[in-house]
């Protein structure tokens, strides 16, 4: 079992107060430790950040780039100690950990080391201007320049703490920002482990450094810290209200991919075509990472004349999945990430039956020996004011509502407080076009559940505040400064 040090100004540092255990959520076993850093050491982070941004912001464009895809090689060269490694700490089971964990992460750094080349400035025509007590009169030219922020506080999840955490990195460091990452205190170790490889890529020190916590105390003081400029945040949204909070105390700007609640809406001209990829689609609440992603279409919306279909299909897709442990290559639904998680999504169910809902699959504990399961759950006679259909459970369960008709499917699905992703099923592409138009989220899928890795990520009302994602990742990570001459 390895004792893991922070990662501070290009080396490993002992923690001041000792380590806490990571844990295996399929087995309970400890993964490895954990530092428990202080705000000093924090503090020590972020002067090595400062002292280093500088220089990084105005290396050449290709050298960025080529660290960056030396990085991307430099994961994919240590796979085979870094999937098992990942595996164990976050429960992902063996097609997720192989498919859209480490994978994922090699490609947005690969996607960032050729955003790194791509044209920070945006020419302006000329404009004519009168003479004023100012400046004379004449012709002048602007351009405006895309500027990196300085230096970045990147605090991150845990359902893909390795990807979630590259999709942060780099584009910030593509932008000529220094980095100081704060994973999840849950499964940090993979992240952690990015340290050396960043070196190993030829990333000057101070560039990345990685602190870590079991307790809050550690992001706070990354968030409070005066030397940083940006926080980038993904987690839920009652976290992300305390970080805007103290982020706004000095101006800091902010990124932030909080708590979703997607209703995929099935409408009545749904097709058995149509309407067997709506199941498919919502069935990966269960089968994909246990229902842990922000985006997983939890409430299904479905018009009243499909809806015992879809129930059943749905029924059927729930008791035909395989519970166990992620390294069996048979299991598609793993572990929650933690004890506390299962208890907490257990309650969530449990207070759906007393609020009258009905359990039509799942709602009891897998029996197995250990690990922190919940079976897939399927919940019906939903009504949208029940708790179950307004907030975010962050595990394996679908509630299913039925609507009259689109003015209805519409207010249902509006009337949470997120916004982040929402579903459209229908034969008619059009027609779910224009329905996506009056959906308040950041993100509409019609008939399909799978992301174009180019497009805005971001939410509506409580689901965050700003895009990331392509191109728009780098606009994240960068200020827009204005330069203007006679021409």
């Amino acid at each position: 079992m390895t004792a893991y040090g922070l990662w501070i100004d290009g080396s490993w540092h002992t923690p001041e107060k000792g380590h806490y255990a990571v844990v295996n959520p399929a087995t309970e076993e400890v993964v490895g430790e954990a530092p428990e850093a202080t705000p000093a050491e924090v503090a020590d982070a972020v002067t090595a950040a400062r002292a280093a941004r500088d220089g990084w912001s105005r290396t050449d464009p290709r050298e960025r780039a080529a660290v960056l895809d030396r990085t991307a090689e430099l994961i994919g060269e240590h796979e085979k100690e870094l999937l098992p490694l990942l595996q164990a700490e976050t429960g992902a089971t063996t097609r997720v950990t192989t498919t859209l964990q480490l994978p994922a992460a090699v490609d947005r750094f690969r996607r960032y080391a050729r955003g790194a080349l791509e044209p920070d400035v945006v020419p302006l025509a000329p404009c004519p201007v009168k003479r004023t007590p100012l400046a004379p009169g004449g012709l002048l030219g602007a351009a405006a320049v895309r500027r990196p922020v300085g230096v970045v506080g990147c605090i991150t999840s845990y359902n893909f703490p390795v990807v979630n955490l590259a999709g942060k990195v780099a584009p910030a460091l593509a932008m000529g920002n220094a980095v100081v990452a704060k994973p999840a205190p849950q499964d940090p170790l993979c992240c952690l482990a990015l340290g050396p490889i960043l070196k190993e890529a030829g990333l000057p020190d101070g560039l990345f450094n990685v602190v870590t916590g079991s307790h809050p105390a550690t992001g706070e003081a990354l968030v409070s810290h005066p030397g940083v400029d940006m926080i980038s945040f993904t987690g839920s949204t009652a976290v992300g209200r305390k970080i805007a909070e103290a982020a706004g105390r000095s101006m800091k700007r902010t990124l932030m991919e909080l708590g979703g609640k997607g209703a995929a809406i099935v409408l009545e001209d749904a097709d058995g075509k149509v309407l067997k990829s709506a199941i498919g689609a919502v069935g990966s609440v269960w089968s994909f990472h246990s229902g842990q992603i922000c985006t997983a279409p939890t409430r299904v919306l479905v018009h009243r004349s499909s809806y015992e279909k879809v129930v059943t299909g749905l029924s059927h897709y729930a008791r035909a999945l395989t519970i166990g442990s992620p390294v069996d290559n048979s299991t598609i639904v793993g572990p929650l990430i933690s004890a506390a998680q299962r208890d907490r999504v257990e309650a969530y169910i449990a207070g759906a039956r007393e609020q009258g809902a009905r359990i039509a699959v799942g709602g009891t504990r897998p029996g197995l020996d250990r690990g922190f399961y919940v079976a897939p759950t399927l919940i019906t006679n939903v009504t949208p004011d029940m708790t179950v259909a307004r907030e975010e459970l962050f595990g394996p369960v679908v509630v299913a509502l039925p609507f009259d008709d689109e003015d209805e499917a519409v207010r249902i699905a509006n009337s949470t407080s997120y916004g982040l992703y929402d579903y459209v099923f229908s034969a008619d592409a059009g027609r779910a076009w224009a329905l996506a138009a009056r959906l308040r989220c950041g993100n509409v899928g019609i008939n399909t559940v799978q992301r174009h890795p180019e497009t805005p990520f971001g939410g509506f009302k409580e689901s965050g505040v700003g895009r990331d994602g392509g191109s728009f990742g780098l606009h994240a990570y960068s200020e827009l400064q204005s330069v203007v001459w006679p021409a």
